[in-house]
């Protein structure tokens, strides 16, 4: 077994850990379904039901918000641009990128520049390496969205010395904007790096800006999204008492991200502070709480607030409907569940997937496999989905039951019947249940199908099936995916890591550990070398 080092890439004297060669085609990938925002991530499993159908409560807008160019869309770009992301994916030896990319002859713009940044977001050190490549080609200069976009992805790669030193940049070019400061604080945030972020929102006004409500809120949203709400609240308290005068929606993302915490006394809290300071509960306000009382399996106390919209003459959003609809599904409840989806259905709303989607799982909870496949065939009719999320909800009840031949033939189906692409979601949900059927080799096979269709694994996924491999004493493939592992710059669970080695120590294979060990620290030290 070879066991290489993570190559490295040197810029302004840092080092970036480089990833393998191997991985890059599946890294594009991934990152064009990064583009499209999922309620899926790789991290995901298939213990929640609610996290597959659940849906941002509401669409928020904050200032100086980043608008996509038609440009973007244009196929010629598009061409352009995945031709020199395979250029920079199939390059033997990285000295020699810069003359491989000067060999396609493809003259640069900046909707082009800004699509294969794009595609490397998940690839920081390429995205940086494309970025310097550019900026010295005859007659281009980058602007605010490129800049942005390298910043995004070396974000992700925690490597925020290299980012602030292209700020300044961006500074003395003219071309720095609020986003940059957004998109730096959610980096931070997402890191867990409370403190850094809030000292990225100060420092923008020492780049010049003046500090808006709207960005006030902006950062608030990203904290909570971040999991990070008791930090947001403490910041809200602190700077609505010396900067800021909240407005409603400033309560509504403190209300949004306690329901996602599953915290009532705090959310109860917010709601009444917001009310006895004037705001009275609007359509997202009531949504986020019925939610949220939806998720507590408090469907009455939701049917109530749903109650007291309507006497209101608010009229309840189509995510409410879904939470009541998926809720009431949840308990059994199927005849209420279907009765308030004939009520969004007489109030003439348009019916789109993540309604339909409800009704499937309303169905599967009640373990209706056959009527949630007529829902199916309604939203196929109808042209709006299937999707990923249909099916993974469907595949996770089936899961669950432990009908497992008809799990796996739903999810051949899919492709075949249905013509919807299976998400990184529906792939860990699969490859677990092979894995927890003690079928390891079938789940070996559609992992291989997986990433035949580029689609990159996350740590769960993987600590899921080296477990396995573990189990069934099969070391040679455990620690060839451990491999992998690394080679995409994922820690390993520590819990999974010691049974790997105390399988290995089993079979007396020390020197394996050793090395193992060694790579890992050696990955330690690479990514957290700019924390």
């Amino acid at each position: 077994m070879l066991l290489e080092p993570l190559p490295v890439f040197i810029y302004y004297g840092f080092q970036i850990a480089l990833p393998k060669e191997m991985a890059f085609s599946q890294i594009l990938k991934r990152s064009s379904t990064t583009l499209n925002p999922s309620i899926h991530s790789s991290s995901s499993s298939s213990s929640s039901i609610s996290a597959l159908i659940s849906v941002h409560l509401h669409p928020r807008t904050f200032c100086n918000k980043p608008t996509e160019t038609l440009d973007e869309f244009n196929p010629q770009i598009i061409k352009e641009a995945d031709k020199l992301c395979k250029t920079i994916s199939n390059a033997p030896d990285r000295s020699n990128l810069e003359s491989l990319l000067n060999s396609t002859q493809i003259e640069l713009t900046p909707p082009l520049v800004l699509q294969v940044l794009k595609k490397l977001t998940n690839a920081g050190v390429f995205a940086l390496s494309f970025f310097k490549w550019a900026e010295k080609q005859p007659g281009f200069k980058h602007n605010s969205a490129s800049y942005n976009a390298v910043i995004e992805a070396l974000g992700k790669i925690k490597q925020f010395k290299i980012v602030w030193t292209l700020v300044s940049e961006m500074k003395t070019k003219g071309v720095l904007d609020k986003t940059t400061f957004a998109l730096i604080w959610r980096r931070y945030a997402r890191a867990k790096k409370v403190k850094e972020a809030v000292e990225a929102f100060e420092r923008m006004e020492k780049f010049g800006f003046k500090c808006e409500l709207c960005d006030f809120n902006r950062f608030l949203d990203t904290l909570c999204k971040s999991r990070q709400v008791e930090s947001a609240h403490q910041v809200f308290d602190k700077m609505t008492k010396r900067r800021f005068k909240p407005d409603i929606k400033s309560y509504t993302i403190l209300l949004e991200g306690w329901s996602q915490e599953m915290n009532l006394l705090k959310l109860d809290e917010v709601y009444r502070e917001m009310k006895g300071n004037g705001f009275e509960p609007d359509v997202v306000a009531y949504g986020i709480v019925i939610n949220a009382l939806c998720k507590a399996k408090k469907y009455d106390q939701a049917v109530e607030k749903f109650d007291e919209m309507k006497r209101k003459n608010i009229e309840p959003s189509a995510h409410i409907y879904c939470s009541l609809i998926n809720g009431l599904g949840s308990e059994n409840r199927l005849s209420e569940s279907l009765q308030f989806f004939e009520l969004y259905k007489s109030c003439g709303h348009a019916i789109e997937a993540p309604t339909y989607n409800a009704v499937v799982g309303s169905y599967c909870w009640s373990m209706r496999i056959d009527d949630a496949f007529k829902v199916v065939d309604e939203m196929k009719q109808r042209g709006v989905g299937p999707n990923s999320r249909t099916f993974d909800i469907i595949l996770h009840h089936l899961v669950k039951a432990r009908r497992t031949e008809e799990a796996y033939g739903v999810f051949k189906r899919m492709k075949s019947d249905f013509k919807c692409d299976p998400s990184v979601s529906t792939y860990e949900i699969i490859i677990r249940m092979f894995c927890n059927e003690g079928k390891v080799d079938i789940a070996m096979s559609v992992w291989e199908e997986m990433k035949g269709e580029g689609v990159l694994p996350g740590m769960h996924v993987f600590a899921t099936l080296i477990n396995a491999l573990c189990r069934e004493r099969k070391l040679e493939d455990g620690c060839k995916y451990f491999e992998e592992m690394l080679d995409m710059g994922i820690r390993p669970p520590t819990h999974m890591f010691n049974k790997l080695k105390q399988a290995l120590v089993n079979e007396g294979k020390e020197d394996v550990v050793m090395m193992l060990t060694r790579r890992l620290e050696k990955l330690k030290t690479l990514l957290v070398a700019d924390e």
